[in-house]
C-alpha cells in the first residue's frame, strides 16, 4: 500500500467526506480534531459514522479518522447500529494526534481492543516531547506510520515558521529516522498554502530528498502534485531495473561491486534501487520489469 498523499477532510462536512476518496489521494483522513470546531464535534462524529456506514460509500483508497476525543469518538464509530461492524468495517486505520509518548498510542490501541477490534495507528508527532520520543513511539505495536506535524511542533518550541524550514529540520529528520529504524511509514508535514503550487513542489522535493514515503495535504488540489513527486519516474524505474539485473550477474560471479551506466554500484545503491521499485509497485506503477 502506498501513502504518497494523505488528505484531510473536515468531519462536519459530509459532502467533502464523500468527495475525498475521489481525489486520487492514497489515504484520506476524516478529521474529528483541529478541522472541527469544538461545538460541532458531536455533529461531526455522527456525520463520519453515517458516511462510513453507508453501503454506497465504497472508496478505493485507505480511509482513516483522526481522533479528537478518544472515548467519545470511538463510542460513536464502534456504536452498534444493527449493521454488523458498521463504520468500523470501512475504517482502515486511526490517526492519533499530538502523540508524545509510547503510552499515548498504547492507550488508543487498548481502547480499540476493548471494543473488540484492532486497527493500525498513524501517530502524529507534533510536539517537542513527541519528537524526542519518536523512536519509542514508532516501535509500539499497531503503529504503522509516524506523521510529522511541523506547524504544531514549531508552536511547541516557540519557533517562527519560514519557507526554508530550517527551524523544523532537526525534528523533520528525527521523525523520519525513527520511522525507518522501526520499519514503519514516514509521512511528512503539510504545505499550508494550498494555492502555492510552486512552493508545494519545492517542499515536496525536500520530502522526497529526505526519504519520506508520503506527505500531508489539506486541499484536493495538492494531491496530484504530491503523487507525481512521490512516484518514481520511468527513468528511475529503468535505472533500478538495470541495477538489480546487474546485481544478479555480479552475485553469480561473486562480485560485491559492479558498474551500471558507468556508475559503481554497491550495497547502498542496490538498496535505493530496491526501494524505488517497491515504491513504484505500491503506487500502481509497473516496476517489476516483467
Amino acid at each position: 500500500m502506498s501513502r504518497r498523499s494523505v488528505l484531510f477532510a473536515p468531519g462536519d462536512r459530509p459532502e467533502l467526506l464523500r468527495k475525498a476518496p475521489r481525489t486520487e489521494a492514497d489515504t484520506v483522513v476524516f478529521d474529528l480534531e483541529d478541522a472541527v470546531a469544538p461545538s460541532r464535534r458531536a455533529e461531526a462524529r455522527t456525520a463520519v459514522r453515517e458516511v462510513l456506514s453507508d453501503p454506497a460509500f465504497a472508496p478505493d483508497c485507505e480511509v482513516t479518522v483522526r481522533l479528537g476525543e478518544l472515548t467519545a469518538d470511538l463510542d460513536v464509530l464502534f456504536e452498534d447500529g444493527g449493521d454488523g461492524d458498521g463504520a468500523v468495517s470501512r475504517l482502515d486505520a486511526l490517526v492519533v494526534p499530538k502523540v508524545e509518548s509510547a503510552a499515548d498510542v498504547r492507550r488508543v490501541a487498548d481502547a480499540v481492543a476493548a471494543r473488540g477490534a484492532s486497527l493500525p495507528l498513524l501517530a502524529l508527532v507534533e510536539t517537542a516531547e513527541g519528537v524526542l520520543n519518536a523512536p519509542e513511539i514508532a516501535r509500539v505495536d499497531h503503529v504503522d506510520a509516524l506523521v510529522f506535524g511541523a506547524e504544531d511542533f514549531a508552536a511547541s518550541v516557540g519557533a517562527t515558521r519560514t519557507l526554508e524550514g530550517g527551524e523544523v529540520s532537526y525534528a523533520r529528520q528525527r521523525v523520519l529516522v525513527a520511522a525507518r529504524a522501526a520499519d514503519v511509514d514516514a509521512i511528512d508535514t503539510l504545505h499550508t498554502d494550498y494555492e502555492d503550487d510552486e512552493g508545494l513542489r519545492a517542499d515536496t522535493a525536500t520530502t522526497v530528498q529526505l526519504g519520506y514515503d508520503g506527505k500531508l495535504a489539506i486541499h484536493p488540489a495538492q494531491v496530484a502534485v504530491i503523487n507525481e513527486a512521490l512516484t518514481p519516474s520511468e527513468a528511475r524505474i529503468e535505472w533500478a531495473r538495470r541495477v538489480l539485473t546487474a546485481k544478479e550477474r555480479a552475485d553469480a560471479e561473486g562480485r560485491g561491486v559492479f558498474s551500471v551506466d558507468g556508475e559503481m554500484i554497491d550495497a547502498p545503491l542496490v538498496a535505493q534501487a530496491e526501494r524505488a521499485l517497491e515504491r513504484a509497485r505500491a503506487a500502481g506503477v509497473e516496476g517489476s520489469g516483467e
